[in-house]
């Protein structure tokens, strides 16, 4: 085994479960602010809840 391999493997794993726990956190945030949208009793919360959840869902590319 090579040393970069050694320093480079967890490095990578690092990488990996850095990267899954991000989309999971993101993921769990679009569902609360979408259940939010359709739960809050006031209009405005629920205007609030649905422009939040369009930045959150916005499409980066083609501009």
């Amino acid at each position: 085994m090579s040393v970069l391999q050694i320093v480079a493997e967890p490095v990578f794993r690092a990488g990996v479960v850095l990267s899954a726990v991000t989309a999971f956190v993101y993921c769990v945030a679009v569902v609360t602010v979408a259940a939010s949208s359709v739960l809050f009793r006031t209009p405005q919360r629920r205007r609030d809840a649905r422009a939040t959840l369009r930045i959150l869902m916005r499409r980066r590319g083609g501009r």
